[in-house]
């Protein structure tokens, strides 16, 4: 057995468990560090672990190991975790989606239930402005390895059709959908991404698209970055 393997750290909802290190090492990977990188943390780290130590005192502890070693990976790699803070019920998130396209300049209202072709459905973020009405899915993972995987991409795609079939009153006039979009924290898998491109599904991942991604998003507003931090 190995030292990680007889520490038992303390979680954010307060259940304890053994430390995995692999775990931390595939966190600090997704948020751009190399293998080499993750690998100097980890050996770091490790003698300094110690029980009931809390998953938020390991995380700053790599971080700012990280951070000594680059500081651009680690400033991603601190707002990744920082978004992660914003579970587990989901709700906050959906809560910040809606400020990210606030900045964007559209009207948003969160967790709204509307009625679509068929059947009702509670859409996570509502955005609109003079031109678009946009029904949003908002998908939050707790863990930073989790995708959005094709799977999710047809539950939104067939929940959003429905909807397309119906007019709404927002922004004081009846209109009908101009754009689904599927909002993530973390990635989306490869299937998925094909599948949107195909059928004119928006989706915004922490590293996708390229440009005007969750990541750029949110470090192109100092409000956003200012709320983020401030609410850690």
């Amino acid at each position: 057995m190995t030292v990680s393997e007889q520490i038992v750290i303390l979680k954010a909802n307060g259940k304890r468990e053994s430390f995995e290190p692999e775990k931390l090492r595939a966190s600090l990977m997704h948020s751009g560090a190399t293998e080499e990188a993750a690998t100097n943390v980890l050996t770091h780290l490790l003698p300094e672990l110690h029980d009931d130590m809390t998953t938020e005192e390991i995380y700053k502890h790599a971080f700012s190991t990280l951070q000594r070693m680059s500081k651009p990976i680690a400033r991603s790699y601190s707002l990744r975790r920082a978004v992660m803070s914003l579970g587990p019920s989901g709700f906050p998130f959906e809560d910040f989606v809606a400020e990210v396209l606030r900045v964007q300049g559209f009207e948003c209202a969160t967790r709204q239930v509307v009625l679509g072709g068929c059947v009702p459905h509670e859409v996570d973020v509502v955005a609109y402005n003079e031109k678009k009405l946009i029904m949003v899915e908002a998908k939050f993972h707790n863990e930073l390895g989790t995708k959005s995987d094709l799977k999710v991409a047809l539950y939104v795609k067939a929940r959003f059709d429905d909807l397309k079939e119906n007019v709404f009153d927002y922004g004081g006039k009846a209109r009908a959908i101009t754009d689904a979009w599927l909002i993530t924290n973390t990635k989306f898998s490869s299937t998925a991404i094909h599948y949107g491109v195909c059928k004119n599904l928006t989706m915004i991942g922490w590293n996708y698209p390229e440009r005007g991604n969750l990541q750029d998003m949110i470090e192109n507003s100092p409000a956003l970055l200012k709320r983020i931090y401030g609410e850690r």
